[in-house]
């Protein structure tokens, strides 16, 4: 990445597959495209169907091209699910410099040090993400490069993942014909965009609702601090409606889209419109009051589910609150259910940037932040930019052309995810 870059990240969920385009220009963040398709090929944020996922991001990945006018060739790409697992690690090295100014290498070995352990066979390690260092003893540095010291430990946090979803994952976007530069927890990367530093601090926990799962995601004393994934999500409000209206689940949701709202006493009576009913070629009247009569009892079910699994991971009365993100949040009175039922502090995260100011975007825009955040770290100490990231170890399991690898990286190809091959 130098000066003035273009990056990509890619979203793969339930509903849509979001590629957004990203450009750095002389320290500032733009986005300058965007590119959206329809997701096939995944039920509950899973991959079910590799060759229909692949044909959804080359769609999206097309649009996105088309937007700006450049080809795509690799992707930072957004990982999440039931799957993933968060373990504390300590590291410790020697600061390797004569003169004893900590540097971007021992940046690196304290994080590989603290990488060192015990990972079952069927799990690999997707992110390394440090909450703090310690020199000398000094704790609560978050940026050590530039000061001198003699030893340099760091209390990291290690993101793991089940090594098939992981390849399935990795799979599709190798065979849409795109290079992978990084794979990026998405809870991660929209909290570093969605959340303040208050309220990471502090604790606060992101609630992302998507369409076939909600993911939640606590932060407490400036990093993540638990995950996990309820398999529930907006695909459930356009069932119910579809159901409930005895109408096609397609038709159900452009209902849910155009008229849906989440908080019965804020639907309009006068607000009607007609479906047609299965089994029938007769359109039926309804109001948004009787659409909200179907939706508003699962949103209330979504939160009550939320705030039990938040429970469980053992966290309660939070300072921050709940931040909410997701495509299903954008519908009106949703803030209002989360509200009632949550019984604390809610508010909708939406990127600040222009053509993605929708909530839905969230974790794509946060995939980029997170690229930019660790790139911004690693020069930020006078490093150059082409020092390799160490946090990623899930690469492609199979190689892109010679020419297009890293130095090293070729080998690392050849041993991951042998069992697969």
């Amino acid at each position: 990445m130098s000066g003035n870059d273009i990056i990509v990240s890619l979203d793969i969920g339930t509903s849509k597959v979001r590629a957004i385009i990203g450009e750095m220009n002389n320290g500032t963040f733009n986005i300058i495209g965007v590119g959206t398709a329809d997701s096939e090929g995944i039920r509950k944020g899973a991959i079910v169907d590799i060759d229909q996922t692949v044909q959804s991001i080359r769609n999206a990945v097309d649009h996105a091209e088309r937007m700006v006018g450049i080809q795509i060739s690799e992707v930072y790409v957004g990982i999440a699910g039931n799957h993933i697992g968060l373990q504390t690690s300590h590291g410790v090295v020697a600061v390797s410099n004569e003169d004893r100014e900590i540097g971007e290498e021992d940046i690196e070995r304290v994080l590989k040090a603290a990488e060192v352990i015990a990972v079952p066979p069927e799990r690999e390690i997707i992110d390394v993400v440090a909450k703090q260092y310690v020199v000398d003893g000094l704790e609560g540095i978050q940026d050590p490069r530039g000061m001198i010291g003699v030893r340099l430990e760091v209390e990291a946090t290690i993101i793991t993942g089940a090594k098939t979803p992981i390849h399935n994952l990795l799979r599709c976007v190798e065979k849409s014909g795109l290079r992978i530069k990084d794979l990026v927890l998405l809870p991660l990367g929209a909290g570093q965009l969605s959340l303040s530093k208050d309220e990471k601090t502090m604790g606060s926990v992101l609630v992302d609702i998507g369409a076939g799962s909600t993911t939640i995601a606590v932060f407490e004393e400036g990093s993540i601090a638990a995950t996990s994934t309820l398999p529930i999500g907006g695909e459930y409000v356009t069932n119910d409606i579809a159901y409930g209206l005895r109408t096609l689940t397609d038709q159900a949701e452009k209902v849910k889209l155009k008229y849906g709202c989440a908080w019965y006493n804020d639907a309009a009576p006068d607000v009607v419109f007609k479906v047609t009913r299965i089994g029938s070629n007769v359109d039926k009247e309804f109001n948004q009051q009787d659409l909200a009569a179907i939706i508003e009892p699962r949103v209330q079910e979504i939160f009550q589910l939320v705030q039990a699994e938040v429970k469980r991971l053992g966290y309660t009365g939070l300072p921050g609150g709940y931040i909410l993100t997701g495509g299903t949040v954008a519908m009106p009175g949703v803030l209002e259910v989360a509200q009632h039922e949550l019984a604390a502090s809610v508010r909708i995260a939406v990127p600040d940037f222009i053509g993605v100011r929708d909530p839905g975007y969230t974790s794509g825009v946060g995939i980029l932040h997170n690229a930019i955040r660790n790139y911004r770290l690693r020069t930020a100490g006078g490093s150059s930019s082409n020092v390799k990231k160490p946090a990623n170890r899930a690469k492609s399991s199979s190689p892109a052309p010679e020419s297009e690898q890293k130095p090293g990286l070729i080998e690392r190809l050849k041993n991951m995810f042998s069992e697969f091959i």
